[in-house]
C-alpha cells in the first residue's frame, strides 16, 4: 500500500526491548546475577535455573518469592527488594539481534535515529550502554527519567523526538513490538508504525491492539530493504 502523498521519511525511532534485542536474554542474565547473590548470601544454589523454568512456563509475577520459597528461604520483603534492585541494576549479558545490528549500520547515513523505551531507568541505561546504543542512536528517550506516568502510551516522548530531530509527524516512523501500548501515541500523531514480532519476543503472540500498525515483520530485514532504496521509498511504502 502506498501513501497518496509521498512524504520522505526523515526519522526512524526504535523501541528497545524485543525490538533491537531479545528481552528474554536480559531476564536470563538478571536471574543468573541474582542467583550468584543468593548463593553468596544463603549458601543455596539453583536460583537462576528455577526462576528461568518459571519464566518459560509463563510466570511473570512474584517469581523471586516463589523461588525463595522453593529453596526454603523466607521471602522477607527486604530480601525481595534487595534481589529486585540487584536484578535491575546489573550489567546484563545481552547483544543486539543480527538484523538490528545491520539496520543500525545502514540507516544512519539516510535517516536520523532515535530511541524511545520504558522501564526502570538504571536497567534501561545499562542496556543502552552494553548494546552500544549510546554510540549508535543520538536521540534517546528513557521515559522513566520523567516518571512512570510518562511511559507509553503517553505522547510526551514522541513529541520530544519530533522537537529534537526537527521533523514533522509524517516524517517519523516508530518501530516496536508491544501492540498494547507502543503504537497508540505515534498513530495519534500521524507517524508511520511498524510492529516487530520477533521469535521469542515476550509479546510476539499478542494479538494486535486497538491500533493496527502500518506494517508487521518478524525482524528488521524488510525495514532495511524498504529504507535502502531511493530517498522517497521508505516514506512512500510504509
Amino acid at each position: 500500500m502506498r501513501d497518496l502523498v509521498q512524504i520522505p521519511l526523515r526519522c526512524v525511532v526504535f523501541d528497545l526491548d524485543d525490538t533491537l534485542y531479545l528481552e528474554r536474554d536480559y531476564v536470563r542474565s538478571g536471574f543468573a546475577h541474582v542467583g550468584t547473590l543468593v548463593e553468596q548470601r544463603f549458601g543455596a544454589a539453583g536460583f537462576a535455573d528455577t526462576a528461568w523454568r518459571l519464566f518459560i512456563a509463563g510466570q511473570r509475577a512474584n517469581i523471586f518469592n516463589r523461588v525463595l520459597e522453593d529453596m526454603r528461604i523466607a521471602p522477607a520483603r527486604c530480601v525481595i527488594q534487595e534481589l529486585v534492585d540487584a536484578y535491575r541494576n546489573h550489567l546484563p549479558i545481552i547483544s543486539l539481534a543480527a538484523d538490528a545490528l545491520d539496520c543500525l549500520d545502514l540507516l544512519p547515513s539516510r535517516y536520523q535515529l532515535a530511541l524511545i523505551t520504558d522501564g526502570p531507568v538504571t536497567a534501561q541505561r545499562n542496556k543502552v550502554s552494553v548494546l552500544g546504543l549510546d554510540k549508535r542512536i543520538p536521540i534517546r528517550i528513557l521515559t522513566d527519567e520523567w516518571g512512570v506516568q510518562f511511559s507509553k502510551p503517553h505522547i510526551r516522548a514522541f513529541l520530544n523526538v519530533q522537537q529534537k530531530a526537527g521533523v514533522t509527524p509524517r516524517e517519523c516512523m516508530y518501530v516496536a513490538d508491544n501492540p498494547t501500548k507502543d503504537f497508540v501515541a505515534p498513530a495519534r500523531l500521524g507517524w508511520k508504525t511498524v510492529r516487530i514480532r520477533r521469535s521469542g519476543g515476550l509479546h510476539s503472540e499478542v494479538a494486535s491492539g486497538v491500533i493496527t500498525p502500518n506494517y508487521e515483520f518478524n525482524n528488521l530485514i524488510p525495514l532495511i530493504d524498504m529504507c535502502s532504496g531511493p530517498a522517497t521509498d521508505c516514506g512512500a511504502t510504509l
